[in-house]
């Protein structure tokens, strides 16, 4: 029988495991990417000051801030995505998704800059939590609400004959009688 709110029968299973595989592929080149050592002659202090560090990129200009704000909303961004392919549910509330999405995209964001205070060259900046959180969150509205309405439609338009029989509304599949265990005495 299917889960409310699931893809049934091997769809549901090929969704789920290619979000699987390629939600530890972009965790495994995130981590190499961010947690590997930096050979600087000098570092910046770590910046604990929320929004402190887009104001000083904006103050560049935007050719100049372009680049370090892509990067810090496009590092975690396909979390938005696969993370609710990786839950493989189509009804499901679009806010709930939003909010599991978010949350789970800032606490792997804040995993990662506690991780780096370990990492020699790197320091911790809170606007890359801000910058990584909010691209999981635009990648999820710009993607998730759409495919899984797509995903929807899909699954209306298949047979409903390769799910299994047609049953009735009023009507059960027999599964045979109840089996019963039969009362042995105790022993004096």
């Amino acid at each position: 029988m299917q889960r409310q709110g699931s893809i049934g029968g091997s769809a549901a299973i090929r969704i789920r495991v290619t979000g699987g595989v390629l939600l530890a592929t972009h965790l495994a080149l995130v981590a190499w990417l961010m947690l590997r050592p930096l050979d600087v002659p000098w570092v910046m202090p770590p910046n604990l000051r929320p929004l402190a560090g887009i104001r000083a990129d904006l103050a560049l200009g935007w050719p100049g801030a372009a680049r370090p704000l892509g990067e810090g909303l496009g590092l975690l961004a396909p979390l938005g995505v696969l993370l609710p392919a990786a839950h493989g549910r189509l009804t499901v509330s679009p806010l709930a998704s939003l909010l599991r999405t978010a949350a789970a995209g800032a606490l792997i964001s804040l995993g990662i800059a506690l991780l780096q205070t370990g990492v020699p060259g790197r320091v911790v900046d809170v606007d890359s939590l801000l910058l990584n959180t909010a691209g999981v969150v635009l990648a999820h509205l710009a993607v998730v609400p759409a495919g899984r309405s797509w995903l929807r439609r899909r699954a209306g338009r298949e047979p409903v004959a390769a799910a299994g029989p047609a049953v009735g509304a009023t009507e059960e599949l027999s599964q045979g009688r109840t089996p019963t265990i039969p009362r042995v005495g105790i022993a004096p």
